[in-house]
């Protein structure tokens, strides 16, 4: 049975940046990743307009019944046609992604310590931490380039939803974890040490 890493934090805190770091230590064969962003629902049927008011950062903008059927099944070593999110367009993307089993499975987003059935499928939950500062800074940087977003919106969402939202649901999801990484920047001892405690993880295999 494959072993499900779990790495949540607030938006733009770096979780991607950290896992890219953990990835040039470990043969990519041997992991899967997944992104939660991909398990948003979609909201196609909404104007566009009515689509950027929505909280995405709350987690009925999410697909449980989804995410949780498809992260049990490639746990359990069935391969999943996992979905793809547009951010452009806030949508489901029509095309999909084979995601076969591995050894490791990567799953990582603002939601992954949150849900309690997808709690019970981690066998290490992972926070990524970062100074609200350091958010905001590394969120506009992202959507600017990204995913098409003005300056204007990228602030007025930060402080709309995105901040209170990691305040009132995300930020108290650490305290699920087993291992905290501090990433503002500087040292990486807690990177290292969470690619040391992943590859004790395949060698028991």
């Amino acid at each position: 049975m494959s072993k499900v890493i779990l790495i949540g934090g607030g938006s733009a805190s770096g979780k991607t940046y950290v896992l890219r770091k953990v990835l040039e230590k470990i043969p990519s064969e041997k992991v899967a990743r997944i992104s939660l962003d991909d398990y948003y629902k979609d909201f196609s049927v909404l104007p566009m307009e009515e689509r950027a008011k929505v909280n995405f950062d709350h987690p009925k903008a999410f697909d449980w019944k989804l995410m949780n059927e498809q992260l049990s099944a490639l746990k359990n070593g069935q391969t999943i046609e996992k979905p793809i999110y547009d951010f452009v367009t806030h949508s489901r993307s029509k095309q999909t992604e084979i995601v076969e089993p591995k050894e490791l499975i990567i799953i990582e987003g603002i939601m992954a310590l949150v849900n309690k059935d997808l709690r019970s499928i981690g066998d290490l939950k992972v926070f990524i931490n970062a100074s609200r500062e350091r958010r905001l800074v590394r969120r506009i940087d992202r959507d600017m380039k990204e995913r098409g977003r003005t300056y204007e919106s990228i602030i007025e969402q930060y402080f709309t939803t995105v901040l209170p939202m990691f305040e009132e649901i995300i930020a108290p999801s650490q305290y699920y974890a087993d291992l905290i990484i501090n990433n503002d920047g500087g040292s990486t001892h807690s990177i290292d040490v969470l690619v040391s405690v992943l590859q004790n993880m395949i060698e028991k295999e």
